[in-house]
């Protein structure tokens, strides 16, 4: 895991060195184990390292093989390294390094553009042909990797991280009136290629974009989720499914094991993150260290969930860290959190995910972690919604939007508001072929979309502020195309996830399985009591604010006035994501 720069022009100028190591210094904390830029007149590449894979400095980046008359820098992880590795030396390739880097550097002149189709894991890289001139970009199918690019006259640059591009500047901040809508209708989830800002777009999960020397682009989908089934698939019993998913589960769960460094565990002590700790012991793993938050009450609800991650920890005796945040460092950590974000955020855990992360980066460099679970195999509440709906579009926007277009018209002024994006995204994405069911639709809606941009995004962005590599098994590609088989009432079943909780059941204690289903609390954000209230208050009523009137007076006062009135169906405060929104553009310089 790492961080990944560049700059291509087209007019013959040489690329600003200088431009390349500002977005190199702003990637300081996604890779502190070393720095690299090579320039070579229009094209410059840089990186950092998160040293995880061959520790030693033949795996150093940029990587360039002059034999081959390619350069590379990559972020990520290739976990069938070692399969490709075998297959290319056969093709008679010789390697000088131990590590993934070279072997996607060697796979990409063996195969070309059927790359990425090979590789297992998670990666954005960049790669320049020296005698073609070419650039290529990509990114991993689920997009579990970012890569963010500024379009500037005669010339593209690219970043693991869209502050990276700001601070080379020369893009335009400006709000995207567009993406705003997303933000504010989609639950602050904006869909590649666009982000909140006018000036930087994101390349699209599973895409591939080739860059000639004058600037022309092509750009090519070279993965799609299907959710079709065969006959075979029709038949299949209950018993063959959870066979078949605890296998893949076993596969996506070992296959993120491979380091030259400890792997832990982010152990909410949900199902999720307690099956990858139970599946790990049963896979022989011992002494695995599991990381633990909590926060303090409010409004009578609980900050923690220490009771099951305790039981977890018991049950396979892992090194487990439990670490309680108390409200007050919440406010002193926010400020970092924001800065590290690459677009704004507003679920409540990037805090806890940021403190949590900062914690434990002092003990390891990689975790596993269960994001994605809920998305693949039907865990939220909206789903059963669906079953047999003959307006699978309209059920999914009331049940998942933040606000309706009529309420979004009435709380933005008017130079942002224009059509409804949010709504029209989510119908174009329901018709789509591919998936017949409603809950078909909408699991790959959330899978493809929401996950990308929201817990994905926040995992990657609070992690990789503190140096740290987070794995997500549940994302594993081959893993999501065998859930996207399994018919949707085996996922619906017991309250949700159910034929994974059958596997579950297998491995971990009934107690976790069977418990109301949880989440990642973090109580004084969503109901902004002081001082977190006095916090949006400034953001809102400061001049750069009031210069960029994005929202009404009398939408603010209303917030103001009622801050736990205005909470949004998913259970997100509206004055939180008004002010987020404010923040994070401050804390950009925008």
């Amino acid at each position: 895991m790492c961080g990944i720069s560049g700059l291509v022009t087209f007019d013959g100028a040489p690329a600003s060195v200088s431009a390349l190591q500002s977005m190199n210094a702003s990637m300081a904390p996604r890779g502190p184990d070393g720095e690299g830029v090579i320039a070579r007149g229009r094209v410059a590449l840089g990186h950092r390292r998160l040293k995880i894979i061959d520790l030693s400095e033949r795996a150093a980046q940029p990587m360039c093989d002059p034999l081959l008359g390619l350069t590379l820098v990559f972020n990520g992880c290739i976990y069938n390294y070692r399969e490709l590795r075998r297959e290319l030396e056969a093709q008679g390739y010789r390697f000088f390094s131990d590590g993934d880097t070279e072997v996607v550097l060697k796979a990409w002149h063996a195969w070309g553009e059927g790359c990425p189709a090979r590789l297992q894991g998670m990666f954005a890289f960049a790669l320049h042909e020296r005698d073609s001139g070419r650039v290529i970009l990509a990114r991993d199918r689920l997009g579990i990797k970012p890569l963010y690019y500024a379009e500037r006259p005669r010339e593209l640059r690219f970043a693991s991280s869209l502050p990276a591009l700001l601070a080379a500047g020369g893009v335009d901040s400006s709000i995207d009136p567009v993406a705003l809508n997303y933000y504010l209708s989609f639950h602050a989830v904006v869909p590649a290629p666009r982000t909140i800002l006018k000036g930087v777009k994101k390349l699209p999960p599973a895409t591939l974009r080739v860059i000639e020397p004058d600037g022309r682009s092509q750009e090519r989908e070279y993965w799609s989720l299907s959710f079709e089934r065969s006959a075979a698939d029709q038949l299949r019993s209950s018993a063959e499914w959870r066979e078949q998913l605890g296998a893949a589960l076993r596969r996506a769960v070992e296959r993120r094991m491979v380091a030259d460094v400890p792997v832990g565990v982010l152990l909410s002590g949900g199902v999720d993150s307690s099956l990858i700790v139970g599946l790990l012991t049963e896979a022989g793993q011992v002494g695995l260290n599991t990381f633990s938050i909590g926060f303090e009450a409010a409004n009578n609800e609980s900050g923690d969930e220490f009771r099951y991650s305790d039981l977890i920890a018991e049950r396979f005796e892992t090194e487990h860290h439990k670490i309680f945040i108390e409200s007050a460092r919440l406010l002193d950590a926010l400020p970092g959190t924001i800065a590290a974000m690459s677009e704004p955020m507003v679920s409540y855990d990037n805090v806890g995910f940021y403190l949590l992360s900062q914690e434990v980066a002092k003990h390891v460099k990689v975790v596993q972690s269960g994001q994605g679970a809920d998305e693949v195999f039907g865990g939220y509440h909206w789903y059963p919604k669906l079953v047999g709906s003959g307006d699978p579009a309209a059920d999914y926007a009331r049940a998942f939007m933040d606000r309706d277009y009529g309420r979004y018209r009435e709380q933005v002024s008017a130079e942002y508001v224009g059509n409804d994006h949010a709504r029209e995204l989510i119908e174009q994405r329901m018709a789509q072929d591919g998936a017949s069911d409603p809950v078909d639709r909408a699991l790959r809606l959330d899978t493809t979309v929401m996950l990308v941009d929201d817990p994905v995004k926040r995992v990657d962005n609070m992690t990789m502020a503190a140096g740290l590599e987070a794995r997500v098994p549940f994302l594993d590609h081959e893993l999501v195309e065998l859930a996207a088989r399994i018919p949707p009432d085996q996922k619906l079943r017991d309250g949700g996830k159910g034929i994974l909780k059958d596997v579950a059941r297998q491995v971990v204690p009934s107690e976790v399985i069977d418990r109301p289903k949880g989440y990642f609390p973090v109580p004084a954000l969503k109901y902004l009591e002081w001082p977190f209230l006095e916090l949006a208050r400034d953001a809102l009523g400061s001049r750069a604010a009031k210069e960029r009137g994005i929202f009404r007076r009398g939408y603010l006062d209303a917030l103001f006035a009622d801050p736990k009135g205005h909470i949004t169906p998913l259970r997100g405060s509206e004055l939180w994501q008004a002010a987020l929104l404010e923040l994070w553009l401050q804390a950009q310089g925008a």
